[in-house]
This record gives C-alpha cells, sequence and structure tokens, in this order.
C-alpha cells in the first residue's frame, strides 16, 4: 500500500496557461479592431474559438502616461503604434506549437497590414492584483450592479472578492451593433487565486480581447521588449 500524504500545490495546476506575445510590424491600427483582430486570427487558428482557456488580447499604444493622451473616439481615430507593441494570445500552453505558426504571417485589419514577427511565451504571474480593460457589461447597469455581478461571478471562481474596482466604460463594434464592456480591477489576491482568475478569465468574448486579466504591472508593453 502506498499514499502521498505530501501537500499539493494547486498553483501547479493553474500554470497549464500562458500569454504568447509576438512582435509585430504595424505603424497603426483602428482603435476599435477587436472584431477585425479576432476575424483575421480565427481564419489562421480557428481553434481559438473553441479552446476553453483561450483569448485574444487587443493591442495597445501608448497611454497617457507616456507623454500623449490616447485616442478615444473608435470611428475616427488611429492607434499609432511603438516598436514595443505586441499581438498577445492567451492559449493552453499545450498550444504554442501552434500558435507559432502565426510567425510570417501578414494579416489585414480593416485595411491595414500587420505583420507578425517572432514568438515569446510568457507564463501567467501569481500578482496580487490583477486588470481587464474589457469585461462585457450590461449598459443598463450602473457601476453598483457591475461590481455585484462581478463579485458573484468570482465566488463561483472561488476568488475572493475582497476589493473590486471598476473604471473606463467602452463600446466595441460588432457584427449588428455595439459591444458595452467596462474595465475591472482585482485586488488583494492570494498567488493561486490570482492564477486561477487569469486562467479562467471571466465573462463572454475573450476572442474580443473582453475578461482577460494580466497581473498589474503588466499592464504596460511586455519588459525587456525593444
Amino acid at each position: 500500500m502506498f499514499w502521498d500524504e505530501a501537500p499539493r500545490d494547486e498553483s501547479t495546476d493553474l500554470r497549464d496557461v500562458v500569454d504568447v506575445a509576438f512582435r509585430i510590424e504595424c505603424p497603426c491600427l483602428p482603435l476599435d479592431h477587436a472584431h477585425a483582430l479576432a476575424s483575421a486570427l480565427l481564419e489562421q487558428l480557428p481553434w481559438l474559438a473553441t479552446e476553453e482557456h483561450a483569448g485574444i488580447h487587443l493591442i495597445h499604444g501608448a497611454e497617457s502616461g507616456n507623454g500623449w493622451m490616447r485616442p478615444q473616439d473608435p470611428e475616427k481615430d488611429l492607434l499609432h503604434l511603438s516598436r514595443r507593441a505586441r499581438l498577445r494570445l492567451r492559449i493552453p500552453e499545450a498550444m504554442t506549437a501552434d500558435a507559432e505558426a502565426l510567425v510570417g504571417a501578414r494579416l489585414d485589419i480593416s485595411g491595414f497590414a500587420l505583420g507578425i514577427g517572432e514568438m515569446n511565451i510568457l507564463p501567467l504571474q501569481a500578482l496580487p492584483v490583477v486588470f481587464a480593460r474589457h469585461v462585457v457589461a450590461d449598459p443598463a447597469q450602473d457601476e453598483a450592479d457591475f461590481l455585484g455581478r462581478m463579485a458573484a461571478e468570482l465566488r463561483r471562481l472561488d476568488v475572493p472578492t475582497n476589493k473590486l474596482l471598476s473604471g473606463l466604460q467602452h463600446v466595441l463594434g460588432v457584427p449588428g451593433g455595439m459591444l458595452h464592456t467596462r474595465s475591472l480591477m482585482v485586488a488583494e489576491l492570494e498567488p493561486e487565486a490570482s492564477l486561477r482568475l487569469q486562467r479562467s478569465g471571466i465573462g463572454s468574448d475573450k476572442t474580443l480581447g473582453c475578461g482577460l486579466f494580466l497581473g498589474h504591472k503588466d499592464i504596460a508593453p511586455v519588459p525587456g521588449d525593444t
């Protein structure tokens, strides 16, 4: 007879999902590029739509802290990208070899060419503060109702809800209408809860960049990229 009573490290089981970041050649994109980017990537990697833990991060350029205000009008403004900008996907670690097939591809994003370069694998970080730029929201709900719904969803994931903060509201253009979103920060997380939330995400439309959390220090471009 044999049994092992050593305590189990749950965090090991939660590291089977990673981010992959690609260098890109693309001087600018429409500010609202979620649907166009998802459509182009799903043509290349159709499994992104069916993998439970897969998602597509929207591409981000400079923010207000970098010397200028990011444009805010999705119908008129372009997002000007620096060489530090990356295309970032959240995928099961087992699918990284499949994702690398994107290297060398050239995508058409609403008439703007996006070339894809080398890929780096970025493990999820068990940080106490995580942030999602977009979480699908009901436009009829006020902030308190939204946070109440988020708290219930986090409890379902067994993620403590000590501190939640809702921020900016956005709309993303999708076929047939607009998708309303709010940003969401979750703080004071234990390492396993942080990984669990990042691994699972929250809400729908992850291929449109919604419900995907990053460790707070990772909101800026990936450290070390030039």
